[in-house]
């Protein structure tokens, strides 16, 4: 009996700080499996977290965490016993045709319906009150922003980490190129998880398929039907289309935030990537969007972080110092949802890192010695704004000089050209990046722009820029520190032997030579690619005239760097970057239809009729 009423009494006190908003229950329950019904009959396989006090679910109506994601829900058990401990019910759903749901998979197409009907389900359950706040990165970042642009009437806020949005934009389709790395996701992900790897026979097939994806990759374009993708239909299905579809219209429609930002859902929304994400630039473009759209409010944090790795300040070969980890994970997100799901007065609008709408990290302060470790220290620092770009941003505009330079001014010799040849047969290897879904065949981050034994297609321990088919233009030792904070463009006017072809551009820091880097150290901050046949609208296919002179436009992905005292400011130009993008055949056939290769003689332009040049926007020293 004592046993008895002291549980009744510590009920009590568990729905009196739950009613207050500070609920900490001490366990949790969890029923798995739940089959969630959609509108047209599908099954959807849902985990179900709730707070509990000896075992006994609390029952009291409560605001709910959900993740919708097709990486197997098992694998939300972490954050979900974190919320269902902090005051919350967590929901963890597989996606259509993924793990334990039924259905077939399509790329985030069915996500607004589905995550509808699911949120109408939640809506209804004895302990749910009706709030939703959603959580995931990368795909189930995407998902969010499908519910979002559904508008579901459950849903009150989100924060899409490093979410899949504007695939026709940057970052799946880029300026018409193809990034490969979704390429690498169909050939890993058709065989875990799908439809096709419920038989055995042919899930060892497709991960046969997976284990050889170097030599298929060697081997592009993949067809429809000539691999054992075609175990896997609607993956291949997915991955052929989209290879082949290069024009940024209603093929690539589901998430267009950018071109549609009055669909989304009226919600607080906190937009989170980094400065060496696959999705940083369409981060940065949603915040543009979405905070001239929707009241939110809307919130930004860029940091200098690779896919999914807040709580890391080391990245590829560079570390940024321990302030550039956000460490746990779960109590910021927590301080998010207490505020707009419990209503609770907190820091979010008063303290980092919700004091500003926009919250950025500076990168390049640090002294440049190598760490214990052996990276880079580059270091930088927080810095709060209260908008993207910011308002004090002098656009500057650096121009390609003959002979490999780059000024503030304009070069003035007539006629200036510089050439080279493009051999789609041997690409220029991707060293690092902005890049997810890696997975062996890239590394992500900031690396120095040198080949080694980390690079399967450049593995010989010389700089990228000792290839021919690399152009590089860099400015004289700076006299004094530059930031360049924003979105950055290159400017490029080109020519080709080709009817279409592509025009690459990378920006790096070039560190001098010192004790620790007697080489130096080549730190790239972020590239753009271009497809020749894409060059006047993202819409609309139109092959070159060869010979002709072209404006191409080279989108960037944003940054914020300071480039120190002593360092060069670097523009690499080249027409490939394998294998972060498709490699263009220069023939003018269909995209990835192509049987032949030709190799282009390519032209770049930099005299007064043709000033080639990268706009960097340049942030005026604090007096």
């Amino acid at each position: 009996m004592q046993k008895r009423t002291l549980g009744v009494a510590l009920f009590a006190v568990v729905l009196c700080l739950a009613s207050a908003g500070a609920l900490v229950a001490q366990d949790y329950v969890v029923e798995k499996n739940v089959m969630v019904p959609m509108r047209d009959g599908i099954r959807l396989a849902t985990d179900v977290y709730r707070p509990a006090v000896e075992g006994q679910s609390v029952a009291e109506k409560l605001p709910v965490i959900l993740s919708r994601l097709p990486y197997n829900k098992d694998g939300q058990a972490t954050a979900a016993k974190y919320f269902a401990t902090h005051g919350y019910v967590f929901v963890a759903q597989d996606t259509r045709g993924r793990y334990k749901s039924e259905g077939t998979w399509h790329m985030l197409t069915d996500d607004g319906v589905d995550g509808v009907d699911c949120a109408a389900w939640i809506g209804k359950q004895p302990w749910s009150n009706g709030r939703i706040g959603m959580i995931g990165t990368s795909y189930f970042g995407g998902t969010q922003h499908a519910m979002a642009l559904a508008g579901a009437p459950e849903l009150k806020t989100v924060i899409p980490v490093d979410a899949m949005s504007n695939l026709g934009r940057q970052s799946l389709r880029n300026a018409g190129a193809f990034e490969l790395r979704f390429w690498n996701w169909i050939f890993l992900n058709a065989g875990r998880g799908s439809n096709a790897a419920l038989d055995e026979g042919t899930a060892a097939e497709l991960k046969e398929m997976a284990d050889e994806r170097f030599y298929y990759l060697t081997h592009l374009p993949t067809r429809r039907g000539m691999t054992p993708l075609k175990l896997a239909p609607e993956y291949e299905d997915w991955l052929i289309n989209a290879m082949e579809h290069g024009a940024n219209d209603e093929f690539w429609a589901q998430n267009n935030i950018v071109d549609h930002p009055e669909q989304y859902k009226d919600i607080p929304v906190y937009l989170v990537s980094g400065w060496y994400d696959s999705w940083g630039g369409n981060n940065t473009a949603n915040y543009i969007a979405l905070s001239k759209t929707i009241k939110g409010p809307v919130y930004l944090i860029m940091g200098p972080w690779i896919h999914g790795a807040q709580s890391s300040y080391a990245h590829g070969q560079v570390t940024f110092g321990n302030e550039a980890a956000i460490a746990d994970q779960w109590a910021w997100r927590q301080e998010w949802y207490d505020h707009w799901l419990k209503g609770i007065d907190n820091s979010v609008g008063k303290a980092a890192p919700f004091a500003t709408p926009v919250r950025i990290f500076v990168m390049g302060t640090g002294d440049g010695s190598k760490d214990e470790k052996g990276c880079l220290v580059h270091g930088g620092y927080w810095r709060d704004e209260q908008e993207w770009p910011l308002a004090r941003t002098k656009y500057t505009s650096f121009y390609l000089q003959p002979g490999g330079g780059l000024a503030t001014k304009a070069a003035t010799a007539p006629n200036s050209v510089t050439q080279f040849q493009f051999d789609p047969a041997d690409p220029v290897p991707t060293i690092g990046g902005n890049i997810s879904s890696g997975d062996d065949i890239l590394v992500q981050g900031a690396w120095n722009q040198k080949g080694g034994p980390h690079i399967w297609n450049f593995q010989q321990p010389v700089p990228i820029s000792s290839r021919r088919d690399v152009l590089v233009f860099q400015t004289e030792p700076l006299e004094e520190d530059l930031e360049v904070t924003g979105e950055i463009e290159v400017k490029l006017y080109a020519s080709s032997s080709a009817v279409d072809t592509d025009f690459t551009a990378k920006l790096i820091d070039v560190y001098p030579p010192s004790t620790d880097w007697p080489g130096g150290f080549d730190l790239n901050l972020g590239d753009g690619i271009v497809r020749g046949r894409f060059r006047e609208s993202l819409t609309k296919e139109k092959l070159m005239t060869p010979g002709e002179v072209y404006e191409f436009t080279i989108k960037l992905y944003p940054t914020s760097n300071v480039f120190k005292q002593g360092h060069r400011i670097r523009v690499d130009i080249s027409s490939s970057n394998f294998p972060r993008f498709d490699v263009n055949p220069n023939t003018g056939e269909p995209l990835n239809r192509n049987r032949l290769t030709k190799v282009a003689d390519q032209t770049i332009y930099h005299d007064p009729e043709h000033p080639s040049r990268i706009m960097l926007p340049v942030i005026p020293a604090a007096k």
